[in-house]
């Protein structure tokens, strides 16, 4: 299994009761409805996932939820970053264990690392599993940029098979396929560069808007698919600010707010992160009202 996935990849949030627990219940019915509206795979515990927020418990709960729920309908992209080596290999094994069809790594540091430590610690992983490792670059968040070299020395080990890029730069896609070859599985992590990234030949979109406009993902995946693009261009720019203002904003805070909008509440966020300021709720409720999502005044 080189790249089991392909369009769009949907990342849940972990949502909490009102006393900060994890709400599976609510988790189980946003699994659900992702899949009814025909997503093409889950990755649960990703940055919308509040991953890093998590204890090890509580993560591993999740990764067994949303497996178990999926029952290999789509395949399962399990998020199994830490800061340490040991930690990153407990995650991937247990997500192995449960049937996930890959696992995710994005290097965390506090201490920046060297290429030689990210290397070494890619390896690590992919000795102790079996199943496919996607490498997730997004330095907004893990606070290291993978270059295009260092990524291809990182596919170089064997059942690391797919890249995640989140930096918006598509011109890293082409200096990978120039490093690699054609055969480089890249996904697009970059929710406002989606439609550059497909056209490209991205092999997919890893996307939280699934939560709340998971028709026009799909259709504008399908649409790139069959050679639409006049049809894409369309899709894509009716959901573009929807996509500019969840990142702008933070997945965890924006995705949060819609769907309480939408009348699904979610719980409190984990702190130390807060919900989004009001102004900024009547703005996203403003794109939400033309997205047909929720009804206007």
């Amino acid at each position: 299994m080189s790249a089991p996935l392909r369009g769009i990849v949907a990342y849940p949030i972990t949502p909490f009761t009102a006393a900060g627990r994890v709400d599976e219940r609510l988790l189980a019915k946003l699994v659900d409805d992702m899949l009814a509206a025909g997503v093409h795979a889950l990755a649960p515990l990703g940055s919308t996932g509040v991953l890093p927020y998590l204890s090890d418990d509580e993560r591993e709960a999740v990764a067994e939820l949303v497996v178990k729920r999926v029952g290999g309908r789509v395949p399962t992209l399990v998020g199994v970053s830490s800061l340490t080596t040991e930690r990153t290999v407990h995650h991937a094994r247990h997500a192995e264990k449960l049937g996930a069809s890959a696992v995710m790594i994005i290097p965390m540091s506090y201490w920046k690392l060297t290429d030689a430590e990210i290397v070494a610690h890619f390896d690590a992983v992919a000795r102790a599993i079996a199943i496919p490792i996607a490498l997730y670059n997004n330095p907004a968040t893990g606070g290291l940029d993978l270059g295009p070299d260092t990524i291809a020395r990182l596919l170089q080990i064997p059942n690391v098979t797919m890249v995640k890029e989140s930096t918006g730069d598509v011109h890293r896609m082409h200096r990978l396929v120039q490093l690699c070859g054609d055969d480089v599985a890249f996904y697009n992590g970059s929710n406002p560069l989606a439609l550059a990234a497909l056209v490209a030949g991205a092999r997919g979109w890893c996307t939280a808007a699934p939560h709340v406009i998971p028709r026009l993902n799909v259709e504008l995946y399908d649409a790139v698919t069959r050679g639409d693009l006049a049809g894409a261009r369309r899709l894509f720019y009716r959901q573009l600010p929807f996509l500019q203002f969840i990142v702008a904003h933070g997945l965890p805070r924006a995705i949060s707010a819609a769907l309480e909008l939408m009348g699904t509440r979610v719980g409190p966020l984990r702190a130390p992160l807060r919900p989004l300021a009001s102004e900024r709720v009547e703005e996203l409720r403003a794109i939400l009202v033309a997205l047909q999502v929720i009804p206007g005044p």
